[in-house]
């Protein structure tokens, strides 16, 4: 197994993958000035670079890497996450520590469901979308692809997010929110498009 990106965010997957005894071969970065990140080799990327997970929290970037290269995407799924068997996961996607996924919901490719994020019933979260640590996203939420949740961020049921919408953290969402929007706030308030 490959990683791409070797952040913060590379760290907490290592720990994903080596608690389901999945061993890291190396880290793909772009920069040349890091060398190593928890005892593995940072290289360059070659034209093969599979099987792979993205390492990296940023939605765009994610999405540009994965478009880049044509290789086998895995997933990472933390032991103590809790997930419904009726649950579809992307390629790609990572469910972290203590992440909880209900009854057919439906998570797309290069997700991130980050420490203690909640994802109700029958909800929808389309590709590249990261949901921040201890968010809560209630039934029937429709999230399209690219969107930011923010840390502890409250989605009510029958909510839809647009395409690479940010909620702010700790922000309670009780409308729909159209794409490319800002909203923070308790009810939250768009303040930037």
């Amino acid at each position: 197994m490959y990683l791409y990106g070797a952040g913060g965010h590379a760290s907490v997957i290592i720990d994903i993958l080596k608690a389901n005894n999945i061993q890291v071969t190396a880290v793909y970065d772009d920069n040349p000035l890091i060398t190593s990140i928890d005892g593995l080799p940072v290289i360059r990327p070659s034209s093969y670079i599979g099987p792979l997970i993205i390492s990296i929290g940023d939605n765009t970037i994610r999405k540009d890497i994965a478009q880049r290269y044509d290789v086998e995407y895995r997933k990472a799924i933390h032991p103590s996450a809790i997930i419904s068997d009726t649950v579809c996961i992307g390629d790609g996607s990572v469910i972290m520590h203590g992440a909880i996924i209900q009854a057919h919901s439906n998570i797309g490719k290069h997700c991130i469901i980050n420490t203690k994020a909640s994802v109700d019933h029958h909800c929808v979260i389309e590709d590249y979308c990261h949901i921040a640590p201890s968010a809560t996203i209630c039934g029937n939420v429709h999230i399209c692809t690219g969107a930011f949740i923010g840390a502890g961020a409250t989605i009510i049921q029958g909510i839809n997010i647009g395409r690479q919408a940010i909620i702010g953290a700790g922000a309670v969402v009780t409308t729909d929110v159209p794409d490319n929007s800002i909203v923070v706030g308790i009810p939250a308030k768009p303040i930037k498009k």
